[in-house]
């Protein structure tokens, strides 16, 4: 039975929270449906019984997102780790970190079905999206090993019959100059198709350097992806993708902790040259009504190429590289369907890793260079059902079967290897209190697996899997005649073998299982369209995780913060769009104190930024000013690399954007 009398008791406080009743007018239209794909098939974002952002492209075009920082800045309870280094950028969710040097990560990254499950090469210029979607919990029973803290989906658009093209370019700061493209035709009408879009970004560095002059830190990219689609017949829809992403820096974002903010005195020149390259054929087929196959191979690489100066002096006694080529071949192939009520899917997951891992450093003693070769191969099966157990009652069920081997060499040496088989289980059951709310309750487990510490003394070599059970419960939906989306979810999380990444002096870095640790905390999220055409967007993340047990030797960290985790994470959003096409918005997006060391010695305190953004759109055109950071907020990350080194946080910047639609 419907609860009438419990809708408009919520509608009537969350009215009073957001302000007068007489802020709706009649006229405002309301929140459109959106469709996600985190469980693997299509359905609303409100049926989902998990915490999931979704973000449609437009949406992030309109608002000047174009990177998965931006993202993150959104997303309740989702950072990046500070690397001050472009293609490394390690994620944090629910207070799970990534781990740089044990190759690894808490979140997995999905671009098309293609995962990326590593620091390195973690990283999209969101070219051509339909829509980003960040699913938080445990996620290992359809995704695997290192989603034990969640997803970040990213779906492309897709080319189609009517054509399409969008240019824009942008000029600020810095000498920043920026152009990107996405178009798409068909070559041959419901059959053939084509879309291809691009990238090119340079700007001036921020950093001084005093001993040579000019600046240390000029940034360049290059972006491209093409995409090849053929349908050949109504039921099957094939998509070939190649995506290359180019980083050629400069020095990263890292000073002297003791010398003044923003400069150095560096004699070694340093640098990035890193790239990224996905391929990846996408078939789905139709083998009856409401039974579809799909299949996604891809072959997922990243290039880790760095040289950079660590004394910031002008001899050149310390500095360290990296040339590290990671490969993953994957297969995924799923069948999906229908059994009576029940939506299903079963399906079967392989991949192999190819690492070569090359490290050196300069030391005043001499020059070392440490090389090894890291493999591995994971093979899965999993299944998903949602199966309605009445009008309002749903359950939804899956589990996975993973078996993971890893082999390790060191240059010359002879090779080590570990395997490891997991189950990992997921329950949820829903509420549907509402035809747009519900409630739901879930337990699910997840894991990342373990390996070998490449760079470290033989004494911490291995590392175990590291294991999560979660347990959430949220609410989600819409009110106030659909003008308003909301979802709220508090969640605990049991981890026992948890990685702690230990970062002692360069090439020193390593992952230990001493620690367990009992992560808390809760999402929450809104969005409501305030009328006459004022709109706010609103996320706060609030985690807590805290060692309850972690020795290491003499030390005990019981009771520190897990590093690189916040307590705290938050966005609000205000946009107003005027009927002659002006528009206006400023958004607020910060992040509390982190620590970088498991002492919780160094770290960076929290902060808050305010960027401005103002534009016209007139027929097929659009403009737009900004101010990012606008009240030049620092928020240095300091004691990096053991004390030595201090990671810059960008400064304000000022831009102009003209798009066209064509």
């Amino acid at each position: 039975m419907e609860s009438p009398a419990l809708h408009r008791l919520t509608a009537a406080v969350l009215a009073v929270w957001l302000g007068s009743t007489s802020a709706y007018a009649q006229d405002v239209a309301e929140l459109p449906t959106v469709t996600v794909t985190v469980d693997k098939r299509a359905q609303s974002l409100e049926s989902v019984p998990a915490s999931v952002s979704a973000f449609e492209g437009e949406d992030l075009e309109a608002a000047g997102i174009d990177s998965l920082e931006g993202v993150a800045r959104m997303t309740p309870g989702f950072t990046f780790q500070a690397s001050g280094q472009s293609g490394l950028q390690p994620p944090v969710m629910r207070g799970m970190t990534a781990n740089i040097m044990g190759f690894s990560s808490s979140v997995a990254l999905v671009v098309d079905g293609v995962p990326t499950l590593r620091g390195q090469g973690f990283d999209d210029n969101l070219l051509g999206i339909e829509r980003v979607e960040v699913l938080r919990g445990p996620q290992s029973t359809l995704y695997g090993r290192n989603a034990e803290a969640g997803v970040i989906s990213i779906v492309t658009r897709k080319p189609g019959n009517d054509p399409y093209a969008v240019v824009s370019a942008e000029i600020g700061s810095r000498d920043k100059r920026a152009l990107r493209f996405d178009a798409s035709r068909a070559l041959v009408q419901d059959t053939l198709y084509l879309g291809v879009a691009g990238e090119f970004f340079a700007q001036d560095g921020f950093i001084d350097n005093a001993f040579k002059g000019g600046k240390e830190d000029d940034r360049e990219r290059r972006n491209g992806r093409l995409t090849l689609r053929w349908t050949p017949g109504g039921r099957t829809d094939a998509t070939f993708r190649y995506a290359q992403r180019e980083y050629r820096d400069a020095g990263s974002l890292w000073g002297s902790i003791t010398a003044p903010r923003a400069t150095v005195r560096s004699g070694t020149d340093s640098w990035n040259r890193s790239t990224a390259r996905t391929a990846s054929l996408d078939v789905s087929h139709e083998l009856a009504s409401g039974l579809r196959l799909r299949s996604i191979t891809a072959n997922n690489e990243f290039t880790d190429r760095i040289l950079q100066d660590i004394d910031y002096m002008p001899p050149d006694t310390l500095h360290v590289g990296r040339d590290h080529h990671f490969r993953t071949l994957s297969q995924e192939l799923r069948l999906e369907g229908q059994l009576g009520r029940a939506q299903w899917l079963a399906g079967l997951y392989a991949d192999r890793d190819d690492h070569g891992l090359s490290f050196g450093q300069k030391i005043p003693l001499g020059s070392t260079t440490t090389s090894a070769t890291q493999k591995g191969d994971s093979a899965a099966l999993f299944t998903h059902w949602t199966v309605p157990l009445a009008d309002r009652w749903t359950v939804t069920a899956g589990g996975r079967v993973e078996r993971d081997e890893v082999r390790f060499s060191l240059e010359g040496g002879s090779e080590q290897s570990r395997a490891w088989t997991r189950f990992s289980p997921k329950f949820a059951l829903q509420y549907q209190w509402h035809k747009d709310a519900q409630v739901y309750a879930s337990v699910a487990d997840g894991f990342r697996a373990g390996g070998f510490n490449a760079f470290a003394p033989e004494a911490y070599r291995r590392y175990q899997p590291e294991h999560v059970r979660s347990f959430e419960l949220g609410a989600k939906g819409r009110l106030l005649n659909r003008r308003l989306r909301y979802g709220v979810s508090a969640y605990l999380m049991d981890v026992s073998d948890m990685h702690v990444q230990q970062i002692g002096l360069p090439g020193q870095m390593f992952l230990t299982n001493a620690a367990s640790a009992r992560p808390v905390g809760i999402d929450a999220e809104f969005q409501y369209l305030l009328g006459s055409g004022w709109q706010i967007q609103a996320a706060l993340g609030l985690n807590r995780t805290r060692f309850r047990e972690f020795r290491d030797g003499a030390d005990d960290y019981k009771g520190k913060h897990n590093p690189l985790a916040p307590d705290i994470t938050g966005h609000l959003g205000v946009r107003y769009d005027a009927a002659q096409g002006w528009y206006a918005q400023i958004q607020l997006s910060g992040a509390g104190k982190v620590y970088l060391d498991a002492a919780n010695k160094y770290g960076r305190p929290g902060y808050g930024v305010i960027d401005l953004t103002a534009g016209n759109t007139r027929g097929r055109t659009e403009w737009s000013v900004y101010v990012r950071n606008a009240g030049n907020k620092r928020y240095d990350t300091i004691g990096f690399l053991n004390g030595t080194t201090t990671i810059y946080s960008p400064p304000r910047e000022f831009g102009l954007r003209m798009t066209w639609r064509m």
